[in-house]
């Protein structure tokens, strides 16, 4: 399954719907195992920042759900999913790596740099990042909200397995058949489920986090980050 959306795959309306039904309709399929993987030089670049600021509340108040629905679609897949991470996984693109089983690296950065747009996480994004990284990593990665190289994102746990680009598409159809194959898919479904426990009971849409969401499509934050990360990587340090 691969994300191929604009420049660097940013998560917007069309793209979360399509990644939702995408993952329902394979994981009510016959196909075994789902490698996720992007396109071009991101794998997701996350939350596509543009739209909300032109969109304002409005669009905010359709897209939200639908990022959730994607989140959801993908954590609650039952079969095996690996994310073969072939650049940036930014942001949402982080936290769908993070919600794959199993995550293979080769290029570009990943991180959770949310909280520095000026918008909460939505409660399964949060679930998703706990459930990947444990609660005292989750933490400190959300905080923190710095995108690492795939050296230290491996060293974090945020992925489990550092190659060359030219080895990651096999590295994870490698994977993924083993998982497959391995497990019964029964015992597969059940386990994962049983893994998540907690994680996929307390993931709403909240009514604060979706009106921070509008609050920042309007007041200039995202906007401002915008500016600051355009200026940085003009002028670096």
């Amino acid at each position: 399954m691969r994300l191929a959306h604009g420049k660097v795959n940013a998560l917007d309306l069309e793209l979360c719907g399509a990644i939702e039904s995408t993952l329902r309709d394979l994981d009510s399929g016959q196909v075994r195992a789902v490698v996720l993987t992007g396109s071009g030089r991101a794998f997701s670049a996350g939350v596509d920042l543009e739209r909300i600021v032109a969109g304002g509340a409005d669009y905010v108040a359709d897209y939200l759900p639908a990022l959730i629905a994607a989140f959801r679609a993908l954590f609650d897949t039952g079969k095996p999913v690996v994310a073969a991470i072939n650049g940036h996984a930014i942001a949402g693109g982080c936290v769908l790596a993070a919600a794959c089983d199993h995550r293979v690296m080769a290029a570009g950065t990943i991180g959770v740099p949310e909280l520095y747009v000026g918008v909460p996480f939505p409660a399964v994004a949060l679930e998703i990042m706990e459930y990947a990284l444990g609660p005292v990593a989750a933490r400190r990665m959300i905080l923190e909200g710095r995108n690492h190289e795939p050296a230290e994102a491996l060293a974090h746990g945020l992925v489990d397995e550092v190659v060359e680009p030219e080895e990651l598409l096999d590295r994870a159809m490698s994977v993924a058949d083993r998982l497959a194959t391995a497990i019964p898919a029964d015992a597969f479904r059940h386990t994962k489920r049983q893994l998540h426990g907690d994680a996929s009971v307390r993931r709403d849409a909240e009514p604060t986090t979706l009106s921070l969401w509008q609050t920042a499509a309007a007041d200039g934050r995202i906007r401002a980050f915008m500016d600051r990360t355009i200026t940085s990587r003009q002028h670096p340090r």
